[in-house]
């Protein structure tokens, strides 16, 4: 009877492994071919380098729109005498000096997000070690199923496009000439 009872509490064993390993299967075949377009694993990194690239660009420009600032202040300075005026000059530099400060969020933002992007390209690497171990063509033919059904206007929204992909800001400006 014991016997027995051992070998069912060892089918009970295989059949959760089992079934566990075959949900393993279906989410990898999820992250390798999400239900939801917009959920593309391997653009993750992608979107997070956009990311890093559109904030040192705005950054940049920032800090060059505040530099003239600051040669249009010293030449303000060298021809106004008056001391409210020249206490005004001081605070519009002060004013600036302090946008630069600010402006050191984009070094750490870039840095953290580097990070993420390293962490996902590693479970990506991971991923795509097990679809290599199952099979590719086996992956493939598991049906992916969305998680949440998105409504039509979110299956519309692609955006934002990465660079060079989609229309570009020149075409859609000629939309309305």
């Amino acid at each position: 009877m014991e016997q027995q009872a051992e070998s069912d509490v060892l089918k009970q064993e295989l059949i959760g492994l089992f079934k566990y390993l075959q949900r393993v299967r279906e989410e990898i075949a999820a992250i390798n071919r999400p239900a939801d377009e917009q959920l593309h694993f391997d653009s993750m990194s992608d979107q997070l380098d956009a990311i890093v690239k559109a904030t040192e660009e705005a950054t940049n420009t920032i800090m060059e729109c505040m530099e003239k600032n600051d040669e249009a202040v010293d030449e303000l300075r060298k021809t106004i005498t008056d001391e409210a005026q020249l206490a005004l000059l001081d605070k519009i530099s002060n004013n600036g000096n302090d946008v630069f400060e600010a402006c050191s969020f984009q070094d750490i933002t870039g840095q953290r997000v580097t990070k993420v992007i390293k962490s996902v390209t590693y479970v990506e690497d991971r991923v795509n070690a097990l679809i290599s171990v199952w099979g590719k063509d086996e992956i493939d033919k598991i049906e992916v199923k969305p998680e949440v059904e998105m409504t039509e206007d979110e299956k519309l929204l692609r955006g934002p496009a990465l660079e060079g992909e989609g229309i570009s800001q020149d075409e859609i400006d000629k939309l309305f000439d």
